[in-house]
Protein backbone atom coordinates (compact mmCIF):
# COMPACT_ATOMS: atom_id res chain seq x y z
CA UNK A 1 0.00 0.00 0.00
CA UNK A 2 1.40 3.46 -0.93
CA UNK A 3 0.78 5.88 1.41
CA UNK A 4 0.66 10.00 -0.10
CA UNK A 5 3.33 12.06 0.49
CA UNK A 6 2.44 14.06 4.34
CA UNK A 7 4.78 16.32 5.15
CA UNK A 8 6.02 15.87 9.19
CA UNK A 9 5.70 19.45 9.78
CA UNK A 10 2.01 19.17 8.34
CA UNK A 11 1.34 16.20 11.01
CA UNK A 12 2.98 18.32 13.86
CA UNK A 13 0.62 21.63 12.60
CA UNK A 14 -2.57 19.14 12.71
CA UNK A 15 -1.63 17.67 15.90
CA UNK A 16 -0.70 21.43 17.40
CA UNK A 17 -3.85 23.29 16.11
CA UNK A 18 -6.37 20.40 17.68
CA UNK A 19 -4.56 20.00 20.96
CA UNK A 20 -4.56 24.26 21.68
CA UNK A 21 -8.04 23.60 21.07
CA UNK A 22 -8.72 20.49 23.11
CA UNK A 23 -6.97 22.08 25.96
CA UNK A 24 -10.39 24.69 26.47
CA UNK A 25 -11.83 21.98 27.79
CA UNK A 26 -9.23 19.46 29.67
CA UNK A 27 -6.32 20.62 31.55
CA UNK A 28 -3.75 18.81 33.83
CA UNK A 29 -1.76 15.89 31.86
CA UNK A 30 -3.82 16.06 28.51
CA UNK A 31 -1.72 19.36 27.77
CA UNK A 32 1.18 17.79 29.14
CA UNK A 33 0.95 14.50 27.16
CA UNK A 34 0.42 16.15 23.83
CA UNK A 35 2.90 18.71 23.69
CA UNK A 36 5.85 16.87 25.03
CA UNK A 37 5.01 14.59 22.15
CA UNK A 38 4.39 17.24 19.63
CA UNK A 39 7.66 18.81 21.31
CA UNK A 40 9.48 15.18 20.20
CA UNK A 41 8.17 15.56 16.90
CA UNK A 42 9.95 19.48 16.53
CA UNK A 43 13.19 17.36 17.56
CA UNK A 44 12.05 15.09 14.11
CA UNK A 45 12.10 17.68 12.02
CA UNK A 46 15.41 19.33 13.19
CA UNK A 47 16.97 16.23 13.05
CA UNK A 48 16.55 15.27 9.33
CA UNK A 49 18.63 11.63 9.61
CA UNK A 50 18.06 10.43 13.12
CA UNK A 51 15.85 7.80 13.18
CA UNK A 52 15.40 7.55 16.82
CA UNK A 53 13.82 11.05 17.29
CA UNK A 54 11.03 9.79 14.85
CA UNK A 55 10.99 6.04 16.80
CA UNK A 56 10.13 8.41 19.62
CA UNK A 57 7.77 10.38 17.91
CA UNK A 58 5.84 6.93 16.32
CA UNK A 59 6.07 5.41 20.32
CA UNK A 60 4.82 9.17 21.87
CA UNK A 61 1.55 9.33 19.27
CA UNK A 62 0.70 5.97 20.15
CA UNK A 63 0.95 6.43 23.98
CA UNK A 64 -1.05 9.35 23.48
CA UNK A 65 -3.56 7.48 21.63
CA UNK A 66 -4.49 5.57 25.20
CA UNK A 67 -3.72 8.39 27.30
CA UNK A 68 -6.19 10.77 25.21
CA UNK A 69 -8.79 7.92 25.36
CA UNK A 70 -8.62 7.65 29.12
CA UNK A 71 -8.17 11.33 29.79
CA UNK A 72 -11.16 12.45 27.65
CA UNK A 73 -13.48 9.49 29.33
CA UNK A 74 -12.36 9.92 33.09
CA UNK A 75 -13.23 14.25 32.09
CA UNK A 76 -16.02 14.35 29.88
CA UNK A 77 -18.78 16.00 31.20
CA UNK A 78 -21.76 16.20 28.50
CA UNK A 79 -24.27 18.01 30.59
CA UNK A 80 -22.22 20.53 32.17
CA UNK A 81 -20.34 21.92 29.40
CA UNK A 82 -20.91 25.28 27.71
CA UNK A 83 -20.35 25.78 23.68
CA UNK A 84 -17.27 26.81 24.12
CA UNK A 85 -16.42 23.33 26.16
CA UNK A 86 -17.90 21.13 23.89
CA UNK A 87 -15.98 22.70 20.77
CA UNK A 88 -12.48 21.88 22.71
CA UNK A 89 -13.76 18.60 23.67
CA UNK A 90 -14.56 17.69 19.91
CA UNK A 91 -11.12 18.84 18.65
CA UNK A 92 -9.20 16.71 21.40
CA UNK A 93 -11.77 14.09 19.77
CA UNK A 94 -10.84 14.27 16.34
CA UNK A 95 -7.03 14.37 17.65
CA UNK A 96 -7.69 11.69 19.00
CA UNK A 97 -9.27 10.10 15.96
CA UNK A 98 -6.33 11.45 13.83
CA UNK A 99 -3.81 10.22 16.00
CA UNK A 100 -3.77 6.07 13.86
CA UNK A 101 -3.54 7.68 10.42
CA UNK A 102 -0.74 10.14 11.92
CA UNK A 103 1.01 6.49 13.20
CA UNK A 104 0.45 5.23 9.80
CA UNK A 105 2.32 8.27 8.02
CA UNK A 106 5.31 8.45 10.70
CA UNK A 107 5.91 5.21 10.49
CA UNK A 108 6.10 5.14 6.86
CA UNK A 109 8.95 8.01 7.50
CA UNK A 110 10.82 6.07 10.34
CA UNK A 111 10.75 3.41 7.48
CA UNK A 112 12.63 5.81 5.25
CA UNK A 113 14.61 6.71 7.53
CA UNK A 114 16.03 3.50 8.37
CA UNK A 115 14.27 1.82 11.13
CA UNK A 116 13.93 -1.57 11.06
CA UNK A 117 16.15 -2.48 8.67
CA UNK A 118 14.82 0.21 6.32
CA UNK A 119 16.71 0.95 3.23
CA UNK A 120 20.03 2.43 4.52
CA UNK A 121 21.49 0.51 7.14
CA UNK A 122 25.55 1.35 7.24
CA UNK A 123 24.40 5.34 8.46
CA UNK A 124 28.48 5.57 10.02
CA UNK A 125 30.81 7.77 8.32
CA UNK A 126 33.75 5.70 9.85
CA UNK A 127 35.71 2.62 8.09
CA UNK A 128 35.42 -0.52 10.44
CA UNK A 129 38.48 -2.21 11.54
CA UNK A 130 37.74 -5.14 9.39
CA UNK A 131 37.55 -3.42 6.23
CA UNK A 132 39.10 -4.56 2.98
CA UNK A 133 40.15 -1.31 1.97
CA UNK A 134 43.45 -0.08 2.91
CA UNK A 135 43.62 3.60 4.56
CA UNK A 136 44.46 6.31 2.67
CA UNK A 137 47.33 8.46 3.39
CA UNK A 138 46.04 11.73 4.15
CA UNK A 139 49.33 13.59 2.97
CA UNK A 140 48.97 12.19 -0.55
CA UNK A 141 48.47 14.87 -3.13
CA UNK A 142 46.98 15.20 -6.53
CA UNK A 143 50.82 15.27 -7.73
CA UNK A 144 52.05 11.88 -6.46
CA UNK A 145 52.41 9.54 -3.57
CA UNK A 146 55.56 11.18 -2.19
CA UNK A 147 55.08 13.10 0.88
CA UNK A 148 57.33 16.22 1.27
CA UNK A 149 56.85 18.28 4.57
CA UNK A 150 56.22 21.75 3.85
CA UNK A 151 58.67 24.57 5.19
CA UNK A 152 56.92 27.38 6.95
Amino acid sequence: MELPAVNLKMILLVHWLLTTWGCITFSGPYPWANFTILAVGVWAVAQRDSVDAMSLFLGGLAATIFLDIVHISVFYRQASFTDTQRFGAGMAILSLLLKPLSCCFVYHMYRERGGFLGPSQERSGYQTIDSPEAPTDPFVGSEGRSHSPQGY
